[in-house]
């Protein structure tokens, strides 16, 4: 899938992304970048993969952040034949 995504686009989000210093000016940059709906899709997303990484239930993240049980599964899917990046980032945070 990363092959997929490549481009010279993909390249300057990410190196904008990486120039980002603190909390506060990822709340401004991506608030500029996305739509409110947007990012609460993706931070509930990130939500999701972590308390099934902790091996809670569906039911117990449906009633904790909403999602549904199909994004629960869509993102159980990319944390078992994903490219590890969720991995990476809860490693670097704990």
């Amino acid at each position: 899938m990363t092959d997929k995504l490549k481009d010279a686009n993909m390249d300057f989000l990410f190196d904008a992304i990486l120039q980002l210093q603190d909390r506060e000016e990822c709340y401004k940059f991506f608030e500029d970048l996305c739509t409110v709906n947007e990012l609460k899709s993706i931070s509930q997303r990130v939500v999701v993969a972590k308390m099934l990484t902790e091996k809670r239930v569906y039911s117990d993240i449906v009633a904790a952040t909403g999602a549904s049980t199909a994004t629960i599964s869509r993102v159980n899917r990319s944390l078992s034949y994903g490219e590890g990046g969720y991995d990476i980032v809860f490693k670097r945070m704990s």
